[in-house]
């Protein structure tokens, strides 16, 4: 092969070449421009678009397109962050050093302020915290630091959320994690707790023994109150009993009583009709009347007084019964033979 036609091949061969690179590297650029154009953006993010330095616009979550090597895309999260600060040295009112630490929960819901009106926001925020924490806690004492966490953290929140809205960023609520006294603090505290405890356990006692002495007590009244009932119930029905008793004894003695007159009176009945039925002369009804005196005067128990006159028709009258017998006997025998 000749010199020339070397030359002329070398020639044709870097005519071709040269369209080829060009149109590779045309290639390599443009697609270099559309990767720095096509932007995704994450849930729970935002885009910021900044042309020329300046702020331009924001962007939603999705597929969004920027001018390449004019705009530049700043994502932002603007779900809520816990952030956690370190332990600090707090001192309190009565000038005890504690550690504390607390937990921030904000979140970005002005981009362009986080952005543009302070350079790092999360940075700002954890050091006012820690200023307010200083604040707050330097006008409680120690009892009150370890009781009134609530109150620290609303205190906290009230101090930092004017300084955070002016940087777009909203305190969705501060907690105090740890609160560390020293440690004499602690142990006086736990003796303090211990001699609490011993109280309590001491009052507990005591009412305790209070509480079974009065029961005791309540049940014994009861006691005594019940075998009082008992008793006087008891004599009620006993009362009760013998009134009963009494009645019965009574009616039955009224009964007998009754019966008693009621046989006496048939018997006066039917001795008098008896004597009405014989038309009785004087002298039988002295007789007769005589005879009660008599049966009077046989009594243990009765006392008769006789007059001197009334004692001789006794004895008149007793001479006359015995005639009367011996007349009526005579007569009876003398009329047996006539039988």
């Amino acid at each position: 092969m000749t010199t020339e036609s070397a030359t002329i091949i070398l020639g044709s061969a870097n005519g071709t070449v040269i369209p080829i690179v060009v149109t590779v590297v045309l290639l390599v650029i443009i697609i270099l421009l559309i990767a720095k154009s096509i932007n995704v953006i994450q849930q729970g993010n935002v885009g910021v678009v900044k042309r020329l330095g300046q702020f331009h616009s924001i962007r939603e979550p999705g597929l969004t397109f920027i001018t390449p090597f004019v705009d530049f895309l700043e994502k932002v999260d603007v779900r809520e962050e816990p952030w956690t600060g370190d332990h600090q040295t707090v001192i309190t009112k009565d000038n005890v050093s504690i550690l504390v630490n607390a937990t921030i929960f904000a979140q970005v819901v002005d981009v362009k302020k986080a952005l543009f009106e302070i350079s790092n926001y999360q940075i700002a925020i954890n050091n006012v915290g820690e200023a307010a924490l200083r604040s707050v806690i330097g006008n409680m004492t120690l009892d009150e630091v370890l009781t009134e966490r609530e109150l620290i953290n609303n205190e906290l929140q009230k101090h930092m959320e004017p300084l955070a809205e002016k940087w777009g960023v909203h305190l969705n609520r501060i907690e105090v994690i740890d609160i560390i006294p020293p440690r004499n603090i602690l142990d006086a505290m736990a003796l303090q707790k211990e001699a609490d405890q011993q109280k309590r356990a001491l009052i507990h006692k005591s009412e305790g023994e209070q509480q079974a002495a009065i029961n005791i007590a309540i049940g014994q009244r009861r006691s005594a109150i019940e075998i009082a009932e008992g008793q006087k119930q008891s004599a009620i029905l006993k009362a009760e009993g013998d009134k009963q008793s009494q009645i019965l004894s009574a009616e039955g003695e009224k009964l007998k009583l009754s019966l008693e007159a009621e046989g006496k009176s048939m018997a006066i009945n039917q001795v008098y009709s008896a004597i009405r039925e014989n038309n009785p002369t004087p002298e039988i009804l002295a007789i007769l009347q005589l005879e009660v005196l008599s049966k009077v005067a046989e009594s243990e128990n009765s006392k008769l007084v006789v007059p001197v006159e009334t004692a001789g028709l006794l004895g008149a009258t007793s001479v006359i019964k015995d005639i009367m017998g011996a007349v009526t006997h005579g007569s009876g025998s003398d009329s047996q033979p006539n039988m």
